[in-house]
């Protein structure tokens, strides 16, 4: 069920405390997202997302997605050690909806040149657009853990990462993109934007998995990040987004 975030402006599918599982637009409203040319200590990342948001007249409740990079995989405890410092900048900023965090997130460490700190490296934000008739909405990543809670428990094939057990988790994560897809009410012929996000090897995988479940997205292809999704022992993340407006700054 989706929820609202009457001042963000947009509707989200609730997650666990970290994250929401996917924001879509309002009616009148478009999801924007913005690259940084130069990856920001996630702290300082924010402060630079409310000074853009604040130069373009909108309030901090128009922020409803966050991208991060991180220097590793982090142990289970150490991945909520640290959620709960970020979470605790988005309640500073009354983003939340009640007890809920309506912003979505993906958070890989990347294979190859790697940040020292954990990164701002992009991030998605309404701006009211009363043309606009199509949804604009971004599906937040996910990785092979059974229902995205937070336990070691919950990894699928843990510590594998034969063909096979590739292939499963790879499956796994698909339906969810796909639950998270129709739950924002979006389609894949919507789909701007496929990511994925693993170390592993993925002719195969793309190739007679990935590419036959994401239908109409296939024209824009596949964007595979050499990373690993942020908790150790996860192998294979995907997110995906239906935007027009990208832009780097």
């Amino acid at each position: 069920m989706l929820v609202s975030s009457p001042k963000g402006h947009y509707r989200f599918l609730q997650g666990i405390e970290p994250y929401s599982a996917g924001v879509v637009g309002d009616v009148g409203h478009e999801i924007v997202r913005a690259g940084l040319d130069q990856a920001l200590p996630w702290r300082h990342g924010l402060a630079f997302v409310e000074a853009h948001l604040r130069d373009l007249g909108l309030e901090r409740h128009a922020l409803c997605a966050i991208e991060l990079r991180s220097p590793a995989p982090f142990t289970m405890a150490g991945f909520i050690a640290f959620n709960q410092t970020y979470c605790a900048v988005l309640k500073e900023w009354e983003l939340y909806v009640g007890d809920l965090n309506p912003v979505a997130r993906t958070n890989v460490a990347p294979r190859h040149d790697p940040p020292a700190t954990p990164v701002l490296h992009a991030f998605s934000y309404t701006v009211p657009r009363p043309e606009l008739t199509r949804p604009t909405f971004v599906v937040a990543g996910a990785g092979e853990l059974l229902d995205g809670l937070l336990v070691e428990s919950g990894i699928i094939r843990r510590g594998e990462n034969t063909p096979a057990a590739m292939r499963e988790k790879a499956a796994y994560v698909l339906r969810v993109m796909e639950e998270r897809l129709r739950g924002l009410g979006g389609d894949w012929e919507q789909v701007s934007a496929v990511d994925v996000y693993t170390v592993h090897p993925l002719d195969d995988l793309a190739e007679d998995l990935i590419l036959p479940a994401v239908e109409g997205a296939r024209r824009h292809g596949l964007h595979w990040h050499h990373a690993r999704p942020p908790v150790q022992g996860i192998e294979f993340e995907m997110d995906l987004r239906g935007l027009r407006v990208e832009m780097r700054g």
